[in-house]
């Protein structure tokens, strides 16, 4: 009673073919297939980030320093009452 045959799986099959259409098949198979796709991709593309982050950051020298201190603007945000 637990295990179903291949004339179960077949009939199965079957109505899923006749409720939903081949073609709406083919979309899910392919949008399924895609969002794997991306999926390796985004694992891949996340490994490589760790390698760049083990780089440490550039030592900033005064004279950069001075150069950005002359274009910051300070300002004060104040509300509006």
């Amino acid at each position: 009673m637990g295990s179903f045959s291949i004339w179960h799986w077949l009939i199965v099959l079957l109505v899923v073919v006749l409720i939903f259409g081949t073609k709406k098949l083919k979309n899910i198979g392919s949008d399924l297939g895609g969002a794997v796709k991306g999926f390796k991709d985004g694992v891949r593309g996340g490994s490589e980030g760790v390698g760049e982050a083990d780089v440490p950051p550039q030592q900033v020298t005064a004279a950069q320093r001075a150069a950005a201190d002359a274009q910051t603007v300070d300002v004060e945000a104040k509300r509006k009452s």
